[in-house]
């Protein structure tokens, strides 16, 4: 899923985790049709904010004045007609009021990207000193890959501009929404162990800043920013103005919940401030991609969920809010139902106030009290219309939340909750599946099929995983959000309480990050999806289909298994049944280069499960699902030939649930962040990192290899300082099942050239298979390929990659000399097997 800010799946299933009755058991006095009266107002107001947000404002008042003229002339013209004839005339004047009034509310919101100075100034990239309100927690970029670097994290501050001064210009008053971008490179000295951002990441919403800023236009496409302003500051941020009384209080709350989860585990410390308040700073990327491949994502947002677990304990089950024997714990204290509903309001106000004011919080916060007044009262009747209110106001307060992928996913969630999940439930119950389980799978499996397909075109995969890793963090949901909630309220007061509370919510919380490794971990977690609303549309067609053709199975049971045994095979993917079905990996291999994109990964087989990995690539996910696809559980040995990011980034997939004996590296380490990366990853396991050297020569199982570059020692004439990491990578010589290896890492032609002259020269003639330098660049050194003169030359290289890997020319070069040469972007992973018993047969599989 983006980096956009309001991307979260809000609601979902697990509004009722703590349900006494079941949500498809209602009282007969309240069942009867639903009243759909609201849902073309509310649907039709959507549809218009979401269209008229960028059209000009013309356009825009030509829709209102439309909109009510025919609205006045729909009642004007009623006259005396039927009773239904005059029920119609009303519904129609009130959607047209609702176009009227979300056009206007989305023309003004629109017109603060244009008003004012900052559009100007942004379309000439000027240089400007401006005094800014931020209006929404700072938040981090995701790390990622670019070329051989890793892009430099990057602090996104979401912010009014409130005065603007050009240089050697007047300052002008305006108030403009844009974006700040802190480079972190620019903010002086960091911390050890933390990024150069922290001081920018402390700050509250309402705070003024005096920043010194490049503008540029926003991104086209529904940005809600005028401009986007680049920080040059060093010093960190200047505060001209301190944040508001409410801020500053949900600020110090927040901060002692960060400080009573300082001493649990891992895991727990991320997810705890995340389940209570939406505070995910403290999520690494592998629990992020975990979260994300088993749509647990919404557990880590603030949504409904956690509004409705504190409500549900206030009232008590759903069902019984109105009844004596309601079992919550206002009647227990003996507080009347007004007062409850007091209680409530200010719960509401509180949780509104602490997890911040904007329109994300709020969303949650009606989306949550829909659902649970679902619960609560059972009174399915009127809650269609709650939910059809609650969108028509939210999208009239926030015009942009009709674009909002998050605020669409909270709705269609809450009203599979409140439409599909009772009758799925009943229908369940009918066929003698218990109650609360019943009610769980009707729940998660709503969500879930009305969810799919706007998930897919947010992330281009369909998760296979969600609904039964949903139903196993449901359990601990609620009691890790409530005692979560209790290390809040308790940590300002006394924080021993605060930290003994936040150490009870960190069992569930372990759970549920247990839960989503584990998913997320199977071989068939996910599968690729076309990430278009035509590719929603065919998963939505496909999901029609599984229901259909799933409720006839329900009377077959014996289909049922099978169809389950299926998933669970599909799923889990058992080795020797994949490797019946696929072929992959074929018996004997020795050599497995896997396709991780534009990079290196390269696996030798040491036996028995195990194998020495040789770069790591650039993606975690990807070189781990190579190393799960091989049956790959024990790393003697992790390779890492430079520390460019197409090579290493991907370290911690190769950790990831594998026992591994330690790890060598050249011992140039630049770039610096790049290596000292690896060192924290290795130290967080545990894993010690060594330098190689042209000499070290080492065997596991069958395998054995040789270093052959770089040479040990300090640099001198004969092999000169490195001009850059490339040609301080490792090499090795490798001998695995009669089969003689070379593999180059990224070295460029002076490298090569050396290596062709020093003792190890005489070993590199005549090799069976190159793993060509450099993906396969143009910087080749051709004696050095007709000394190796190998029968298959392997280039590992990204498809569409912008770099032109493979140069024709190498490529062209490698085949004049007798070699077969195979690419991961054209032919997937490769898989080199040998005949065995020493001789040198050559055989290679494509996955």
């Amino acid at each position: 899923m983006t980096t956009a800010p309001d991307t979260e799946p809000g609601t979902r299933q697990h509004v009722h985790a703590a349900s006494g009755n079941r949500l498809g058991v209602a009282h007969p006095r309240q069942e009867g049709p639903a009243d759909l009266r609201l849902v073309p107002p509310a649907l039709v107001a959507w549809a218009t904010a979401a269209v008229t947000l960028h059209a000009p404002p013309g356009c825009v008042a030509g829709v209102v004045i439309a909109a009510l003229l025919a609205a006045g002339a729909l009642l004007a013209a009623r006259g005396r007609p039927a009773r239904r004839g005059g029920a119609t005339a009303h519904a129609g004047a009130a959607v047209l009021l609702c176009v009227a009034a979300a056009a206007g509310s989305a023309g003004l919101h629109g017109a603060d990207l244009r008003r004012g100075p900052v559009p100007a100034l942004a379309r000439e990239y000027a240089a400007v000193t401006a005094e800014v309100e931020i209006t929404a927690d700072p938040r981090l970029t995701r790390p990622r890959v670019s070329g051989n670097h890793m892009a430099p994290v990057s602090v996104l501050i979401e912010a009014d501009v409130r005065r603007v001064e050009r240089a050697g210009g007047a300052a002008e008053t305006t108030r403009a929404p844009v974006l700040l971008i802190v480079d972190p490179r620019r903010t002086g000295p960091a911390a050890p162990g933390r990024p150069q951002v922290s001081p920018w990441l402390g700050l509250l919403p309402s705070t003024r800043l005096r920043v010194e800023a490049r503008l540029a236009p926003a991104a086209a496409g529904g940005d809600r920013f005028a401009a986007v302003l680049r920080v040059k500051g060093r010093d960190g941020p200047r505060t001209v103005g301190r944040p508001s009384a409410p801020q500053r209080l949900a600020g110090r709350l927040r901060a002692g919940l960060r400080e009573a989860t300082d001493p649990l585990p891992e895991d727990a410390r991320a997810l705890l401030p995340g389940l209570v308040v939406g505070d995910t700073a403290r999520i690494t990327p592998e629990l992020d991609e975990a979260f994300r491949e088993t749509d647990l994502t919404h557990t880590l947002a603030v949504s409904g969920a956690n509004f409705t677990i504190l409500l549900a304990l206030l009232l008590g089950p759903p069902g019984l809010a109105q009844r004596a024997e309601r079992r919550g714990i206002a009647p227990r204290l003996g507080i009347s139902l007004r007062a409850t509903a007091l209680l409530g309001a200010g719960l509401s106000l509180a949780f509104v106030v602490v997890c911040r004011p904007d329109p994300s919080v709020l969303r949650a916060a009606a989306c949550g009290s829909v659902a649970l007044l679902a619960l609560a009262t059972g009174r399915r009747r009127s809650l269609i219309p709650a939910l059809a209110t609650a969108v028509l106001l939210l999208v009239l307060y926030d015009p942009w939340l009709a674009r909002s992928y998050g605020f669409l996913l909270s709705v269609l969630a809450t009203g599979a909750l409140l439409t599909l999940a009772p009758r799925w439930s009943a229908g369940l119950r009918a066929r003698r599946v218990p109650p609360r389980l019943a009610e769980a799978l009707a729940a998660a499996g709503a969500a879930q099929a009305l969810c799919a397909p706007v998930v897919a075109v947010l992330a281009a995969r369909v998760s296979l995983v969600a609904v039964p890793c949903n139903l196993l963090a449901e359990f601990a949901l609620a009691p890790a959000t409530v005692l979560g909630f209790l290390a809040l309220a308790a940590a300002p007061a006394a924080m021993p309480a605060a930290k003994a509370l936040a150490w009870c919510a960190s069992w569930p919380a372990e759970w549920i990050a247990q839960v989503a490794r584990t998913g997320a971990a199977l071989p068939g977690a996910g599968v690729d999806w076309p990430g278009s609303w035509a590719g929603a549309a065919a998963l939505a067609a496909v999901t029609v289909t599984v229901l259909l053709v799933g409720r006839r199975l329900l009377g077959h049971p014996w289909w049922c298994g099978a169809c389950a045994l299926l998933l669970v095979l599909l799923v889990a993917q058992p080795p020797p049944l994949t490797r019946v079905i696929t072929g992959w990996p074929p018996p004997g291999w020795r050599l497995v280069m896997c396709d991780v994109g534009q990079g290196d990964a390269l696996v030798l087989a040491a036996g028995g499960g195990s194998g020495v990995v040789v770069d790591a690539g650039p993606d975690p996910a990807l070189v781990d699902h190579c190393l799960r696809s091989l049956g790959i559980t024990r790393v003697p040995l992790v390779v890492l030939t430079h520390f460019h990011a197409d090579h290493v980034a991907g370290l911690p997939g190769v950790l990831r649930g594998r026992a591994v004996g330690a790890i060598g590296t050249t011992a140039f380490e630049e770039p610096a962040d790049q290596a000292a990366f690896v060192r924290r990853t290795a130290a967080a396991r545990r894993v010690p990192v060594t330098h190689a050297a042209a000499g070290e020569v080492r065997r596991a199982g069958g395998l054995s290899w040789e270093v052959v570059w770089p040479p040990p020692g300090p640099p001198s004439t004969v092999h000169p300082v490195p001009e850059g990491p490339n040609d301080a990578s490792v090499a090795m010589l490798v001998r695995t099942g009669g089969l003689r290896l070379l593999l180059l890492g990224d070295l460029e032609p002076p490298a090569q050239r050396a290596l062709a002259r020093s003792p190890a020269a005489s070993r590199l003639a005549g090799v069976d298979v190159l793993k060509v330098a450099h993906h396969g660049s143009a910087y080749q050194d051709p004696d050095l390929l007709r000394r190796a003169a190998p029968r298959l030359a392997l280039i590992s290289t990204g498809e569409g990659n912008t770099y032109g890997h493979p140069a024709p020319g190498t490529v062209a070069a490698l085949r004049a000399s007798g070699a077969t040469v195979l690419r991961t972007d054209r032919d997937g992973a490769l898989a080199v097997t040998s005949g065995g018993n020493g001789g040198r047969e050559l055989r290679v599989a494509r996955h």
